[in-house]
């Protein structure tokens, strides 16, 4: 099992929820922590943004869903020394359909992620903008879940339901999962807009919020149509630095965490 499996999520889209997979875990990778990601929306662009066809592969995290694969045969290495990524196809789209009648049906990642035989140390689920089957699955099977919320006018949009599925997850299925942050998106920091979503953010969940901002940066947005994470594209765009600031602040948390425990 990986030492620490986060879920990415957020119903609302273009909140920078895949590019927050790919970059965190490219950072993480960096930062020389063994991660995966699983590409869970059938959109797939986690994958592409990796410079990865899904037409070209025999298997996609959707064999997996449907057992047919085990993950391990399904993963796939990136062009980021450490970093891999379990792909996906658009055929997930039809899951909830297809896993109707299956018993456990919520518990299939966690089955599959238990199965592991490569060893990771961070594991991260990119949700689709949905709270169907597929997002259901990835919080049963996570440690924690990472919020991504765009500095907009709509940024509260939405949090309550994903929210409310957060904790029936907890109480029903998944008693030790707890939120990683909120992620502050999409930050341009010559606005009152974005500095008002931000203090608004902080008065609503106070230290949740980590205190790492995604700046709205150009290069970021360029990375993925050239299948590239941003440390690969243009390492030194505020994008890949404060992605790497943010894997540096999980980390230490995961050190703060470790040192609790230890001393109970």
């Amino acid at each position: 099992m990986p030492q620490r499996i986060i879920s990415i999520s957020n119903q609302k889209g273009g909140v920078g929820k895949t590019t927050t997979a790919i970059n965190l875990g490219a950072s993480l990778a960096l930062l020389g922590k063994r991660t995966l990601i699983i590409d869970l929306d059938p959109q797939a662009n986690a994958t592409t943004g990796l410079g990865i066809d899904p037409a070209t592969l025999s298997g996609h995290i959707y064999h997996v869903m449907l057992e047919q694969q085990v993950l391990d045969d399904v993963v796939v290495a990136s062009k980021v020394g450490g970093l891999f990524i379990a792909p996906s196809h658009t055929d997930l789209v039809g899951t909830d359909v297809e896993l109707m009648d299956v018993y456990m049906r919520e518990r299939i990642i966690t089955k599959a992620i238990q199965g592991l035989a490569s060893p990771y140390d961070f594991l991260l689920i990119d949700c689709p903008p949905s709270l169907g089957l597929l997002t259901l699955n990835a919080l049963t099977a996570s440690h924690s879940l990472l919020i991504p919320v765009q500095c907009e006018y709509y940024a509260l949009e939405g949090l309550k339901s994903l929210l409310n599925t957060f904790s029936l997850v907890k109480k029903r299925l998944n008693p030790s999962l707890v939120i990683e942050g909120f992620l502050l998106t999409m930050f341009d920091s010559r606005t009152r807009l974005s500095h008002e979503v931000a203090g608004n953010m902080r008065d609503h969940f106070d230290s949740q919020v980590f205190h790492t901002v995604i700046p709205r940066n150009t290069r970021l947005c360029e990375a993925p149509s050239y299948g590239l994470p941003i440390c690969l594209y243009d390492i030194s765009s505020k994008g890949a630095q404060h992605y790497l600031l943010l894997a540096k602040e999980i980390l230490s948390r995961e050190v703060v965490d470790e040192n609790k425990a230890s001393s109970r």
